[in-house]
């Protein structure tokens, strides 16, 4: 479990996970795979877990995004895109985004559907073990062992689809999907390739089978996390996202207060975390100064890391 994270319990058969010191919020754990068919009957039931949760926050469908219950509202935003054939999304992205999956597949990449097995966890752990850095922050699963990687990997297992980039028949690239109970929308839990690799395309062919994946499934709606985060705008994964199709989506988040702590929370804004307070220069330059950092400290890595 990622530090400051608890798990909290269950309500309406779902876990519940609380993150925060001073201001403890209660969310479901894989938000986007599923959601509260009936928040007042589990919001009824959260006082009675034991754990303090001074907020607790959820999200509607992409489907459904007018605002439907009376709790207090905020946007959220996911980057989602409607689903209908592969042969339409072909046509609806960035010229460059076909000819790279184009490229895929005339570098002898290939990409499919993979089972849940030893052969792919053995894959994941190659991918993971390339790099300790990624988008100029440490890679917090570098080094991470196949069994801790197992048990990370089987989460939701009954509604994932893994999706495997091979190369002379070795792992470069892996994606898991995973769907909601009804199967309408689905989201990229993870997708992430070999740097050294990065020249013959596989994160735009995975992207391209998560899409088909979709389509034959009749699944309407696919997304990858968030268009945006606070104040940041704009970066190297926003513009890959957008030119893979995604936009973003805008969906009701609730608030709900449970303690005096968390309505006093929901006033002033400490809800939100503190680096969503920070002007976008400041931390422009803090990202930059971070990645120097890293590529001193990991020097023997700079000839992979530079691409990350």
């Amino acid at each position: 479990m990622r530090q400051g994270f608890y798990r909290a319990g269950v309500v309406s058969g779902r876990e519940v996970r609380v993150r925060g010191k001073l201001v403890r919020i209660g969310y479901l754990d894989g938000e986007g795979y599923q959601f509260l068919e009936n928040p007042e009957a589990a919001l009824q039931t959260l006082p009675r877990l034991g754990s303090r949760i001074d907020l607790f926050t959820f999200i509607q469908r992409l489907a459904d995004p007018s605002p439907k219950f009376m709790y207090p509202t905020e946007w959220d935003n996911l980057a989602a895109q409607r689903v209908s054939t592969f042969g339409d999304w072909m046509q609806r992205i960035n010229f460059k985004v076909r000819n790279k999956i184009r490229k895929a597949e005339k570098n002898r990449v290939v990409v499919r559907e993979v089972p849940f097995d030893d052969d792919l966890l053995q894959g994941i752990h190659t991918v993971y073990n390339e790099c300790p850095i990624r988008q100029g922050r440490s890679f917090c699963y570098y080094g991470a062992d196949l069994e801790t990687i197992r048990r990370i990997k089987a989460a939701f297992l009954e509604r994932a689809i893994f999706i495997g980039a091979f190369f002379e028949d070795s792992l470069i690239g892996f994606a898991k999907l995973v769907a909601n109970e009804d199967w309408s929308q689905a989201g990229l839990m993870n997708i992430l390739s070999m740097i050294r690799y990065r020249d013959k395309a596989p994160s735009n062919a995975l992207i391209a089978q998560a899409v088909r994946s979709c389509a034959e499934r009749r699944i309407s709606y696919l997304w990858y996390a968030n268009f945006s985060y606070g104040r940041k705008q704009h970066d190297s994964l926003t513009d890959f996202k957008r030119y893979n199709g995604f936009e973003r989506m805008e969906i009701p988040r609730y608030y709900v207060p449970l303690t005096s702590a968390g309505r006093l929370a929901l006033r002033v804004g400490l809800h939100h975390g503190i680096a969503d307070r920070i002007p976008e220069p400041i931390s422009a330059a803090y990202r930059k100064a971070r990645a120097f950092w890293y590529s001193k400290r990991f020097s023997g890595f700079r000839g992979i890391f530079e691409q990350a």
